[in-house]
């Protein structure tokens, strides 16, 4: 609590009532210093330099000053020093104003002002007919209350710049995270459109070759007819069907034509024969689902290995596959884990950016935490009837 006021975060909704609080617990330490002073000193004693009564007013004052000691800190402290000199309730203002100026000015002057603020003592005692003590009493504790507001101060001073470049530092950080996590997002869609713009040559390919047929064939037999032209409907509906989803085509050679549902018992084959041991369960028909359904699940599951493989804390993963046309097709990947794996390292977690931003792109649900020392990954993708 006491941070908190004396280093606000900027900005803070809270900041200018955590101010106002400062302000009084400011004021009512002043005023209770200020008058510890005055029950201790010689303000009530015989030969006194001014009245108390005056003394307890121009302590007041001083502390009522104290409201301004944010925007003109080396103001109040050269205003206040002065009257230190004939009354010692103001010197619990004057701390506090000394304390409030070693947060914001430098050390150098901050030497000069509490020098003068010692010399004061002297001048005070100079002034009273009947000391209650000597004059070295004077000195020492006023040296020492200051050197306490200095470097109470100084300390408050290096902690807020402190606070301030971790802030700053940690911004840093999350905008590069956001920067990483965007590049991932970018590099997840040319895959997909590349995957699309090979998936689109090879429909395109079907469609040539059926009609191809068509046209150097003079008489087809009805049923003949028929499958071609079925074949060609299907090929334009998939074509169209992933079309929808490409965002632009990348110029280039096309890649390999890309796996699907049907290669996921070989890449699961293969995570197994790289040492890992991998739990594989599905309940869905190899061909049951549309091709670009597959084809993302394929990457899913691709890259929730990958991540088990890379941030679990043993080799093993376990993968369930569900779903039906009309129900939609469900994929849960959970490995163990052993604190927070994502925060590994800066650049960990993109894989799971890429996951959501394909399950995104396909109209899907994503989500993945980790509970009881397991990481689980799910992904609810959409299956038309």
């Amino acid at each position: 609590m006491l941070f908190r006021l004396l280093v606000p975060d900027p900005g803070s909704p809270r900041a200018a009532a955590r101010d106002r609080l400062a302000d009084v617990i400011a004021i009512v330490v002043a005023l209770l210093y200020g008058s510890t002073m005055m029950l201790l000193g010689d303000t009530r004693q015989p030969g006194a330099a001014i009245p108390w009564q005056l003394d307890l007013t121009i302590g007041v004052a001083g502390a009522g000053a104290l409201l301004v000691r944010r925007r003109w800190p080396l103001a109040l402290v050269i205003a206040l020093l002065p009257f230190g000199a004939v009354s010692v309730a103001v010197t619990g203002p004057i701390l506090v104003a000394l304390f409030s100026a070693a947060i914001r000015l430098r050390l150098p002057l901050l030497l000069g002002l509490g020098a003068v603020n010692v010399l004061t003592s002297g001048v005070y005692y100079l002034l009273q007919q009947h000391p209650a003590f000597d004059v070295w009493v004077d000195y020492l504790v006023r040296f020492l209350v200051t050197a306490a507001a200095l470097g109470w101060g100084q300390f408050v001073q290096a902690y807020r710049r402190l606070t301030t470049s971790l802030r700053e530092h940690a911004a840093r950080l999350e905008a590069e995270q956001h920067l990483r996590e965007e590049q991932a997002r970018l590099a997840e869609r040319a895959r997909i459109a590349r995957e699309m713009h090979d998936v689109l040559a090879h429909r395109m390919s079907l469609i040539s070759l059926h009609a191809g047929a068509l046209e150097v064939r003079d008489t087809l037999r009805p049923e003949e007819l028929t499958v071609a032209a079925g074949a060609i409907r299907t090929s334009a509906h998939e074509a169209l069907e992933e079309l929808r989803a490409v965002v632009g085509v990348p110029r280039g050679r096309p890649e390999p034509p890309q796996p699907g549902l049907a290669d996921i018992d070989d890449l699961v084959a293969s995570v197994r024969a790289a040492g890992m041991v991998v739990g594989f369960d599905s309940a869905v028909p190899v061909d049951g689902p549309p091709v670009v359904l597959g084809r993302t699940a394929y990457r899913i599951v691709q890259e929730g290995l990958t991540n088990a493989r890379k941030h679990g804390s043993e080799p093993t993963a376990a993968v369930r596959m569900e779903g039906g046309a009309g129900h939609g097709l469900r994929i849960t990947i959970s490995n163990p884990i052993s604190g927070t794996p994502i925060a590994a390292s800066s650049s960990a977690g993109l894989g799971l950016v890429g996951i959501g931003e394909r399950v995104a792109l396909a109209g899907g649900d994503f989500r993945y935490g980790s509970h009881d020392g397991v990481f689980r990954l799910e992904a609810e993708l959409p299956w038309p009837a």
